[in-house]
């Protein structure tokens, strides 16, 4: 389909580059413009606020042109911090991958034993559709867990809730699995579903 518009700019976000082990399917390349960003944020530390990017020559200069128009650069400290990474292997993303993804797992097998649908097929979040993304915030927000309403996370999908399981600890999956449960049961009658 792409192809057939030659102009579109594709921007390939691969922003759990290193955490999943599913292989990337990137559009780059199929039009005229495009780009590549990989981040290392997930996988290294969330303060490592660095990406490797990639395009086209006039996509490429025309960030770097936007980059010039503040302070035009990137923190080098952050970038040796980065290569420090990569080179001595101090971090291993695909171990900690794996963590994200036995949490995803735990979280969407619990919701699936309290009759609840979701899924999470790789990174850090589990989606939940619910029919009421505001009513479901805010009661999990009253239970004391923190949820992003789903609206912008999607374009036509019905809506729900994303749960991200980066802080969670395997003793707080089947709370927050009971959590979400109550949240459900409440804003549909008492049905689970």
């Amino acid at each position: 389909m792409l192809a057939r518009h030659p102009e579109v700019l594709v921007v390939d976000d691969d922003h759990v580059h290193g955490l999943v082990d599913l292989p990337l399917h990137c559009l780059s390349g199929v039009t005229t413009h495009w780009a590549l960003v990989r981040s290392t944020a997930k996988a290294y530390g969330p303060d490592l606020r660095l990406a490797v990017f990639t395009g086209d020559r006039v996509t490429v200069d025309r960030v770097q042109g936007r980059y010039r128009l503040g302070a035009g650069w990137v923190s080098h400290l952050l970038q040796r911090a980065v290569v420090h990474l990569w080179q001595s292997g101090a971090v291993d993303p695909q171990l900690v991958g794996r963590s994200y993804g036995r949490r995803c797992d735990a979280l969407v097998r619990a919701l699936a034993e309290r009759g609840i649908a979701a899924h999470g097929r790789s990174g850090m979040n589990v989606w939940v559709p619910l029919p009421d993304e505001t009513g479901a915030v805010a009661g999990l927000l009253q239970a004391g867990w923190a949820a992003a309403p789903g609206a912008r996370f999607r374009l036509a999908s019905a809506p729900g809730v994303r749960l991200t399981v980066s802080t969670l600890a395997d003793t707080d999956i089947g709370p927050l699995a009971d959590a979400v449960a109550r949240v459900v049961g409440a804003s549909d009658g008492g049905r689970y579903g």
